[in-house]
């Protein structure tokens, strides 16, 4: 640990609600990549549409309550010692996580909507439609959808290899106060 000494961890709702999103966000982006470049005809393709529209609508009340809880239940303080360059690139980090995380599902809700698609949770039940049927919007809204994920992916990779950046070269545990730890 460096001279920062310990830092306070995060509550036990917040790393469920981290780790959850986590998990669906990293099983949703290689769905994405693979529906794009991989066509294995029906009914595989449409098993995979359907899986990740599935878990976008599931993702948004996750990460609804995730930004709320986290406006009414301020990060752990970053180690004092830490350059203020680093502190300003986690805030941003985070925050355009959570922009994204945000504006992401919706885009895809709206493009799918205007394609028209039906959007079935789990094979279970349909959400509605949010926008008419207009599929030049929907295709730009698909186009817009797929750089989000590009940049989501970009932003997952700065937040992990600077978790990891904290626990191998600084020593400090940052990333041990998601953990639990």
């Amino acid at each position: 640990m460096t001279s920062s000494g310990s830092t306070a961890g995060y509550s036990a709702t917040a790393r469920l609600l981290h780790w959850l999103t986590a998990a669906l966000v990293l099983t949703m982006l290689p769905i994405g990549i693979i529906m794009l470049n991989v066509k294995f005809g029906d009914p595989l393709d449409s098993a995979l549409y359907n899986l990740h529209r599935s878990l976008g609508i599931v993702l948004i009340p996750i990460v609804l309550i995730r930004v709320l809880y986290r406006l009414t239940h301020p990060a752990p303080p970053l180690p004092a010692d830490l350059p203020a360059i680093q502190k300003f690139a986690a805030h941003a980090t985070h925050w355009a996580l959570y922009a994204i995380l945000i504006v992401q599902p919706f885009v895809g809700w709206i493009a799918t909507s205007a394609y028209p698609a039906p959007i079935m949770v789990f094979w279970l039940f349909e959400v509605p439609s949010i926008w008419p049927e207009d599929r030049a919007l929907s295709d730009q809204l698909f186009v817009l959808h797929r750089w989000l994920g590009i940049a989501l992916a970009g932003l997952i990779c700065a937040h992990v290899g600077a978790a990891l950046f904290h626990h191998f070269v600084r020593k400090d545990d940052i990333l041990l106060r998601m953990l639990g730890r």
